[in-house]
């Protein structure tokens, strides 16, 4: 899998990422989001960004060792997150229902993309 392709693809998933929320905003419905919706947003999507440049590097230089550095990646990912998530609620009064939809639904469609790279690697290595 080509570097460049993935980063491009990368940008278009943090930009369709990014549309619900400034929809939200500018429809008079930012009450669904929380205070600071964007540092939460720029900080799991590095992470993502962090994740999915591990991958490709391990796939460069050794990729039997791929499927670990995933998943390396992945607890890293969880446990920043997590770390995160505490400072956030403690430092920012947040309405739970929000935050809790805030989250997930960054969470998870970052993870969901990384689990696409992770497939698409591994359908190419598979034709060799």
């Amino acid at each position: 899998m080509k570097v460049k392709s993935t980063l491009i693809s990368l940008l278009i998933f943090v930009l369709l990422l990014a549309v619900p929320p400034i929809a939200l905003t500018f429809t008079g419905n930012g009450n669904l989001l929380v205070a600071h919706f964007w540092v939460m947003f720029a900080f799991i999507t590095g992470l993502t960004i962090i994740v999915v440049t591990a991958i490709l590097v391990t796939q460069k230089i050794n990729p039997e060792s791929y499927a670990q550095t995933f998943m390396a990646a992945t607890v890293f990912k969880i446990l920043a997150c997590l770390a995160f998530l505490v400072v956030f609620i403690l430092k920012i009064p947040v309405n739970k229902t929000a935050f809790a939809g805030d989250f997930f639904y960054l969470y998870f469609l970052n993870t969901a993309f990384e689990v696409y790279v992770l497939l698409r690697n591994l359908r190419n290595q598979n034709l060799k």
